[in-house]
């Protein structure tokens, strides 16, 4: 991997200067009391996660949240689709407001269009109904038609701060050198980007020093990279907490022991 060796400069601007945020999804109590152990950052709750997650019913939540004092973000989503409806709109309204009541710190959320173009209308209208609270662009955004629209399309989004995307529907491995590319070309990408899906720790040096401060953890937190064979383990969150500081130490150029 090679971005514009400009990139590097970036890590030096005081705005990069905050550590890297940890995000682990979690499916149960469980899997939020080894995030935290594991000094992670944040916490994703959703369930479903080999059909692309889906939202989970409020008790669940209400369980995690009794198991962190972590900042816990729900999903929002209900079927296959990357569209939605106005009677399906109220309901995840209805569920955030359930979530945000219970004591959830923010959502994840991303709608499409027919023509497989980021649905600004319809993303900010939800983002109206939640003012004021924090929302991630989830990994269905990876499934828009053209990306450099969808990053233009977003980055106008009341309240989002987060837009999950590892360049590509497959993964990484599949997307990671473009959106690199992406991100060491325009800040406001790199600011944006919560790295999310199939991330290798070969991705993390690069990302890190085009300037990009959030990461999300969904297999690669279990042992072999099971959803259903495993919970998250304390342990896999606390290397990947070290990769990320030790990454960001270097890109400031401050010594690492």
């Amino acid at each position: 991997m090679s971005p514009d060796p400009e990139s590097a400069g970036a890590a030096h601007d005081p705005a990069t200067l905050a550590g890297p945020l940890l995000e682990v999804v979690v499916l149960h109590p469980r899997d939020a009391d080894a995030a935290t152990a594991g000094e992670a950052d944040r916490l994703l709750a959703l369930v479903e996660p080999d059909l692309g997650g889906r939202s989970p019913e409020p008790a669940a939540v209400s369980a995690i949240l009794r198991e962190t004092d972590l900042p816990v973000r729900v999903l929002l989503r209900l079927d296959d689709g990357l569209s939605t409806t106005g009677g399906e709109l109220a309901r995840l309204v209805g569920l955030a407001r359930d979530y945000l009541t219970l004591g959830a710190a923010g959502v994840s959320f991303g709608f499409l269009d027919r023509d497989l173009e980021i649905d600004r209308v319809t993303c900010a209208e939800l983002a109206d109904e939640l003012a004021g609270v924090p929302w991630t662009f989830h990994r269905g955004f990876d499934a828009a038609l053209d990306a450099g629209r969808a990053w233009r399309d977003v980055r106008w989004l009341a309240g989002l701060d987060a837009v999950a995307s590892a360049g590509s529907t497959r993964g990484f491995a599949t997307g990671g050198d473009e959106l690199l590319r992406r991100c060491a070309a325009d800040p406001e990408v790199a600011a944006l980007l919560l790295a999310s899906g199939g991330l290798t720790t070969e991705h993390v040096p690069w990302l890190v020093r085009a300037g990009v401060r959030q990461f999300s953890l969904g297999e690669e937190a279990r042992p072999d990279g099971s959803w259903t064979k495993a919970y998250v383990a304390a342990d896999y969150v606390r290397a990947w907490r070290m990769l990320l500081d030790d990454a960001h130490h270097r890109a400031l150029g401050v010594p690492v022991d």
